[in-house]
């Protein structure tokens, strides 16, 4: 996957100022009864490539709706790092992911002003162990998230590393899909489709807000597919293996997968982000059609 081309603006580096601390056992404080250490890991794993709460793989935690907003500390995190937004972070990894950030809004520009809008671009928030947020304290544990009420997408890169030695996952693709799904929940939050699924959220009880889930999820995969097949066409950022790549990382991250490796067998009631194919073949599907009118999972008869 090529690594070149323009850098966003929208990073805002806050490693070393953020909060401190690491954050690779936390869990807010809710406790997980009956999982192994090896079902909390993969937890953590596929909440960094779905962007939610790791609680949220384990049924614990349903939707993307976020805790209450902690104004007072926001504020303060942005002043502390106000000398790293709109910066290009050195390293080679903040780099990359600038890069990838740039991408999604070269994508998403064009696709809005097709339709007649104008996309907002998010903010990229690199943070290490903890970091105050809109949506309440982001953690690394909780891996890599979207935040409505600012609209951010935080990251702690640290957790790369995590994905490549205990999952022997490494690949620039895997880790830009990161990246693009997490701008797709921004996509749904400019669009009101996150917000339409938070409102039907309170008509609902947990098993049918799940199937909800799925279905914002999926959509999220989609549109990281629109984006694929967008920077291909449009910069050949991708090469040769990077949609094989992605294929697998999909399926390895489906609820049914993860929830058999973690107990043994799976409960589809409880699924939040779509099974391995469902997962493959909406990513594909984005990719193939490289359109929103491809990725309206709410009104597909079958995922």
């Amino acid at each position: 996957m090529r690594e070149d081309g323009r850098e966003s603006d929208n990073v805002e580096d806050l490693r070393g100022v953020s909060g401190g601390g690491g954050g690779g056992g936390g869990f807010g404080g809710i406790g997980i009864p009956h999982l192994s250490i090896g079902g909390i890991v993969i937890a953590l794993v596929v909440s960094y490539f779905l962007g939610i709460n790791p609680l949220t793989v384990l049924g614990l935690l349903s939707g993307t709706s976020a805790p209450q907003q902690q104004a007072a500390p926001v504020q303060q995190a942005q002043q502390q790092g106000q000398q790293g937004q709109g910066s290009h972070p050195s390293d080679p990894l903040a780099h990359f992911v600038s890069v990838v950030l740039a991408n999604t809004e070269d994508t998403w520009t064009a696709v809005f002003k097709q339709m007649g809008k104008t996309y907002r671009e998010p903010k990229l928030v690199l943070f290490t162990g903890s970091t105050p947020t809109a949506c309440g304290t982001g953690r690394t544990a909780a891996g890599p998230f979207y935040c409505p009420q600012d609209e951010k997408v935080y990251i702690d890169l640290q957790f790369y590393q995590m994905l490549h030695d205990r999952f022997h996952a490494p690949g620039d693709f895997a880790q830009a899909y990161v990246i693009a799904h997490e701008v797709g929940h921004h996509v749904q939050n400019l669009l009101g489709i996150m917000a339409k699924a938070d409102a039907a959220r309170a008509k609902m009880n947990d098993e049918q807000y799940n199937a909800v889930s799925v279905r914002l999820e999926l959509q999220a995969d989609c549109y990281a597919g629109v984006w694929a097949h967008d920077s291909d066409q449009m910069h050949k950022f991708i090469d040769a293996g990077d949609l094989e790549s992605a294929l697998n990382a999909a399926a390895a991250i489906g609820d049914d997968t993860l929830q058999k490796q973690a107990q043994g067998y799976a409960v589809p009631e409880t699924f939040t982000h779509g099974t391995s194919a469902q997962r493959q073949r909406w990513f594909r599907n984005g990719f193939d059609h490289g359109s929103l009118q491809a990725c309206d999972t709410f009104s597909a008869q079958a995922l």
